[in-house]
């Protein structure tokens, strides 16, 4: 390969991220197994295909700002995509203030990506306990800042507080309805969280029963691993 040092430079800058599916960012990914003392990525793909393909895992992968983290939890998806799993790979700051995170806005930033994805792929999801659940919090917050019989929620605009919501949108956008405006607004975080903090261990039972267990099943119907 005839070396481009413009481009080498570039792939050599810490704030970039190298995709691994390019070719030509593959021309520039170099291998620093040894002198990060192991294949840490070797293992992660283990622990998921060979030793737990069928059980949940929950993995650690840390490093300093700019070592490779993100180009080597690409290359895992690559790979994991390789072996025919279906992979939710995206940026915590897509959906999060990364300065100000709990765990009720984790679980709702996991399930939006991993309906989002699993709706692009054909994954048929039917949620009506948790569209119904999440209904009912853009309901209790309207009730909380209505000022002179109008609210303004969270991603849908003013409406009448006498007037009766009905949305017949998918999970992704529903969850969005919150998670939006509760990024980008204090207030509302605190307001959601008030709301959604006792209700932790439901939105779990929501995300595993209505997302990933129904997911699971259809995704091995179109010869995936899960």
């Amino acid at each position: 390969m005839k070396l481009d040092l413009e481009r080498f430079f570039a792939a050599c800058n810490p704030s970039k991220t190298l995709n691994m599916k390019n070719a030509e960012d593959r021309n520039y990914y170099i291998e620093f197994a040894q002198v990060r003392g192991g294949q840490a990525i070797e293992k992660l793909k283990r622990t998921i295909s060979r030793l737990s393909p069928n059980e949940p895992t929950c993995q650690l992968f840390t490093g300093h700002i700019g070592c490779g983290k993100s180009t080597e939890l690409l290359r895992l998806k690559m790979e994991l995509e390789a072996l025919d799993f279906h992979v939710v790979y995206f940026q915590a700051t897509d959906d999060l203030d990364v300065a100000d995170v709990d765990i009720t806005d984790i679980l709702l930033a996991i399930a939006r990506q991993v309906s989002a994805s699993l709706e692009s792929s054909r994954v048929a999801l039917q949620p009506g306990g948790f569209k119904a659940f999440l209904q009912k919090t853009i309901d209790v917050l309207q009730t909380q800042i209505e000022v002179g019989g109008e609210a303004k929620l969270p991603g849908i605009g003013t409406v009448k507080a006498s007037t009766e919501c009905k949305f017949e949108v998918s999970l992704p956008d529903e969850i969005a309805k919150l998670t939006i405006k509760a990024k980008n607004s204090q207030q509302m975080r605190s307001k959601l969280r008030q709301h959604l903090e006792p209700q932790t261990s439901q939105i779990l039972e929501y995300i595993n029963q209505e997302i990933l267990e129904v997911a699971i099943t259809q995704l091995k119907q179109q010869g995936q691993k899960g």
